[in-house]
């Protein structure tokens, strides 16, 4: 501990700014990641049960919706719900235009991923640099051993080695998530259009059943 608030303090505290970074980073990767992990996966059982059947009643879209809760489906499957389904053209319409609206929202707080994997790497940078001002600071008194400067030159990198490391994280963390919302999206426009085809199906035609 005593070696970690030394190398922190030779930095100027541009190491402790760097873990709180790393702190806001790990928050919003298990928050992002939970939520797309849960969308994902109700997302693929919702499509799996309406593909297995010919139409839908209205009572079964209130209660896929229901089950939706606060998931981005539930909007589609409201939004299927509000609309005369002989009305084709509408009943598209209206869908497409609540995925456009919850589509934005998917990707929620992921610029600031975006922004950490630009900002460490040059806050790792600008206490590397004042870590060497620091270094060769000791060059002006007497007596003074070059190991002195060699020593502390090492331990500013230690702040640049970090930033990179918090900037590595980030964008992995950033380009998996990036593409669970492509995914996520394209089973919204999936579901879309499997309520089209089964609204619009003849009355008599099997049925979601209950579950």
């Amino acid at each position: 501990m005593h070696s970690i608030i030394r190398i922190a303090n030779y930095s100027d505290g541009v190491l402790y700014a760097l873990a709180a970074l790393q702190l806001v980073e790990l928050a919003v990767i298990l928050d992002r990641a939970w939520f797309l992990r849960r969308t994902m996966l109700f997302g693929k059982k919702l499509i799996d049960r309406v593909a297995a059947h010919g139409s839908i009643s209205p009572a079964q879209l209130r209660g896929l919706a229901g089950d939706a809760g606060d998931l981005p489906e539930a909007g589609i499957l409201t939004a299927a719900g509000e609309v005369d389904w002989h009305d084709a053209a509408r009943l598209d319409a209206r869908m497409e235009e609540s995925i456009m609206l919850t589509a934005p929202t998917l990707d929620r707080r992921l610029w600031v991923l975006d922004t950490t994997v630009t900002l460490a790497p040059l806050l790792g940078l600008f206490g590397t640099i004042l870590g060497m001002f620091r270094a060769f600071s000791v060059l002006g008194k007497p007596g003074t051993a070059p190991t002195a400067v060699t020593g502390g030159v090492a331990i500013a990198l230690v702040t640049t080695a970090a930033g990179i490391f918090v900037a590595m994280v980030g964008l992995l963390a950033y380009n998996g998530l990036a593409n669970a919302v492509r995914q996520v999206v394209h089973q919204m426009d999936t579901l879309r259009t499997l309520l089209m085809n089964r609204l619009a199906a003849p009355v008599g035609r099997a049925t979601i059943a209950a579950e």
